[in-house]
């Protein structure tokens, strides 16, 4: 075992501490998930200030997604190189400084470059913090700790549409950004006084080439998701450039058998809980990545609310998520992780798909009760799905592990909303409209409901005494 391995063990976190530090990282991981949903509605206003067009400035949001895309595969070894905590802090202050230059930006091109360095900055912030968590808490905590991780990322892609409406409407679109500067502030000075220093002491050799081949072909299938169903692209160009990131996979999984220390190890994925959270989980992520979409798009277009309406009603999701703080320890206890990760899948598939059946008469406290139901389940299978996932991972491998956990788990957003944006499209294409309705968003819901499902078939050979050290079920 490592220094640092061994070092981990004796850096655990006192009782005080214990719910401070994932909330610390929970709000790194907050401004990630609220900018970037933000964005996407100021978008027209940004276009007009900045004498562009909201097709164009959708750069901005493809800039942020290629350079998280090409820095994610390196994070950790950065992280296990410098340290921990001095690199999620930096990661933080980068954020930072990258919100206050898109905030005070004049042109396309200086927002899309403060853009990136936003999106490099942030593929280094939760990895990081999160291998910090991994080693600086017992396995028996790690499901309360998740627990708290966990809201923020259920939280961002809710209050996202209601506070960019206020603040584009009411004040700037330049406010997006800059509140994004003393949450930070807040974030590096609590990190300073909480953050155990964890730090490897042997590092492998940087894998030069692993890292380019991952970085390209992670890029290009997140770029290449994204862009599915949004016309900005030809489709045989679209395809091209998946079928790009496929290739350079292909090439980097001949790579990695025969490098001794590839920059992602996928030989992690031996590892039965971890392939059933990465693998069966990327199906599960696609549903609560394309939820939040499908369900703005539905309120918004299909029934014709405003943002801020669509906003203070899908905020009953985030309540529904935030009862799982409490609850998720008591139920992952008693049931075990295989028969949430099962039970839920099937909840979760259900409830998404209902939303289908959701009409612009229908009485707002069904709304809002399905709504706050299916915010507790999407809460509950993230932190089922990232407590599951280090179960069995050992301590010397934890940071290969939150690359490659991290890996997955972008692709499994972008492909979530890809996939629905390209029904929604095809849809679109089929009926000869060039307006989107209820009926054509709405049947995209039970159809990534279903493909959802896909992930059942890992989580039901998982062992009934899976992740046991973790849950605490005997």
């Amino acid at each position: 075992m490592s220094g640092e391995a061994a070092g981990s063990k004796e850096a655990q976190l006192p009782a005080r501490t214990g719910a401070l530090l994932p909330m610390i990282i929970g709000a790194a991981l907050f401004m990630q998930t609220l900018d970037s949903n933000v964005i996407a509605i100021a978008l027209p206003t940004m276009a007009r200030s900045l004498r562009s067009d909201p097709v164009t400035l959708n750069v901005a949001i493809t800039a942020y997604l290629l350079a998280a895309a090409i820095f994610l595969p390196i994070s950790t070894w950065i992280a296990d190189r410098f340290g921990a905590k001095n690199v999620f802090r930096i990661a933080i202050a980068a954020f930072a400084l990258s919100s206050l230059l898109c905030g005070i930006a004049q042109e396309l091109w200086q927002l899309v470059g403060a853009r990136m360095l936003q999106g490099a900055s942030g593929a280094m912030m939760l990895p990081v913090g999160r291998l910090v968590l991994l080693r600086s808490v017992r396995k028996s905590e790690l499901v309360q700790a998740m627990s708290y991780l966990t809201i923020p990322a259920v939280i961002g892609p809710i209050v996202g549409p209601p506070l960019g409406g206020f603040l584009v409407t009411h004040a700037s679109w330049r406010w997006i950004f800059l509140i994004n500067v003393p949450i930070a502030a807040v974030g590096i000075l609590l990190a300073t006084l909480v953050m155990p220093a964890v730090r490897e002491e042997k590092v492998d050799r940087l894998d030069l080439r692993g890292f380019a081949l991952s970085a390209v072909a992670l890029s290009c299938l997140v770029y290449g998701f994204e862009s599915l169903g949004q016309d900005m692209l030809p489709r045989p160009l679209v395809m091209a450039i998946l079928l790009g990131g496929a290739g350079c996979g292909y090439l980097y999984l001949r790579h990695a058998r025969r490098t001794p220390e590839p920059i992602i190890d996928l030989s992690l994925l031996r590892i039965q809980t971890f392939r059933a959270s990465t693998i069966g989980g990327l199906f599960s992520r696609m549903v609560l990545g394309a939820t939040p979409f499908l369900l703005a798009l539905l309120l918004q277009l299909g029934f014709g609310m405003s943002a801020f309406e669509v906003g203070l009603l899908t905020f009953n999701t985030a309540l529904g998520a935030i009862v799982v703080k409490a609850t998720a320890p008591v139920i992952i206890r008693t049931l075990g992780f295989r028969n949430i990760l099962v039970g839920n899948a099937v909840l979760l598939a259900a409830v998404s798909a209902a939303y289908a059946l959701f009409e612009a008469a229908t009485p707002h406290w069904i709304l809002i009760g399905a709504l706050f139901f299916g915010g507790f389940l999407r809460s509950l299978q993230f932190t089922t799905l990232n407590s599951i996932a280090y179960a069995d991972v050992p301590a010397a491998r934890m940071s290969h592990a939150s690359s490659l956990s991290s890996m997955f788990q972008q692709l499994a957003q972008s492909l979530g909303v890809g996939f629905a944006a390209a029904i929604i499209d095809l849809q679109r294409d089929w009926h000869g409209r060039t307006m989107l309705g209820a009926a054509e968003i709405g049947l995209a819901f039970p159809i990534v409901a279903l493909v959802s499902l896909a992930g059942l078939i890992s989580f039901a050979r998982l062992p009934r005494d899976a992740g046991a050290e973790v849950s605490g079920r005997r």
